[in-house]
């Protein structure tokens, strides 16, 4: 019974997607065009439904946007580090992936003072981050000039330890709604690999999700049915791929750079692009709710 209603529940969501598809969709402009640097990454929204980049105006900054697209600085990083991915955890603290110094800053709720939660000088890059449930930080960590890769996860002490290295170059990183899954793409190598997360964090098995012939990956999320929207970079689209691998729909972009991806609005349904060409943030409607936003708003 359990088999059959898994089955049920993903023909029901591919059902619904493809609905949509059938009624071709093209983003809009949300903020004004060079608003952020090219650096623009790391989208997320709080409870509170404010939307956070990295990089507005200049380099090393935290940029919100307020629901009309209008942008101002929230913070700024010291000592020259500059951010790529952000991700709030349920109890609403800001996690920030600082790529030039190899730390993850951490902004406690209801502040904008941010303090070094984990470091590690043997890193590469850390780029994007995962946040399961417990609080348990997953770090993609890319070597782009060697195109190899390595994953990381911080414990609820902010203690690091490597997961896996010598992968592809590592990059858009998520945990599943049921927080049993961690997937995370290879840029260059245009691969998007599942793990099964083990209740210490860690994680084994790994599987091949999807792969693809051209262009490039980037940031990634989930919606509260288990959909992965994948920032597809050089293509200018997001792909929505289903648990079992199956693409059911894309969405066109204005850009042909999209950095990363992440879900707010009213219901949860929006959806932001960061796109690093344009210097802006890019939306539109899908479906279902993000999964983090399902889960902030009922807890």
């Amino acid at each position: 019974m359990k088999n059959y209603y898994n089955t049920f529940l993903v023909t029901l969501t591919t059902m619904c997607l493809m609905t949509c598809k059938d009624s071709p969709q093209h983003s809009t402009d949300f903020t004004q065009e060079f608003s952020f640097t090219k650096g623009i990454e790391g989208p997320a929204v709080n409870k509170n439904g404010d939307l956070f980049a990295v990089n507005f105006k200049k380099e090393g900054t935290i940029g919100i946007v307020n629901n009309k697209g209008e942008g101002d600085v929230f913070l700024s990083l010291p000592n020259g580090s500059i951010g790529n991915g952000i991700r709030f955890d349920l109890e609403g603290n800001m996690f920030i992936a600082d790529y030039v110094n190899h730390n993850v800053y951490k902004v406690d709720k209801g502040t904008n003072t941010p303090s070094v939660w984990a470091h590690n000088p043997n890193m590469s890059q850390p780029n994007d981050l995962a946040i399961n449930d417990q609080g348990i930080i997953y770090l993609s960590d890319p070597n782009w000039e060697h195109s190899t890769g390595n994953i990381w996860m911080v414990n609820l002490q902010g203690e690091i330890s490597l997961l896996e290295a010598n992968m592809g170059t590592a990059n858009g990183i998520e945990v599943s709604p049921d927080g049993k899954t961690l997937y995370v793409n290879e840029s260059v190598q245009r691969k998007i690999w599942q793990y099964s997360i083990l209740d210490n964090g860690t994680v084994t098995t790994k599987k091949l999700l999807i792969d693809f012939d051209d262009f490039g990956l980037d940031g990634m999320r989930c919606d509260s049915q288990g959909n992965l929207y994948i920032a597809r970079y050089g293509k200018g689209t997001v792909v929505i791929v289903s648990p079992d691998g199956k693409i059911v729909d894309e969405i066109s972009l204005t850009g042909k750079n999209p950095s990363n991806i992440t879900f707010g609005g009213k219901h949860g349904k929006t959806c932001f692009v960061t796109m690093a060409d344009r210097g802006n943030i890019e939306t539109f409607k899908a479906p279902f709710s993000g999964s983090y936003f399902k889960k902030i708003n009922t807890k």
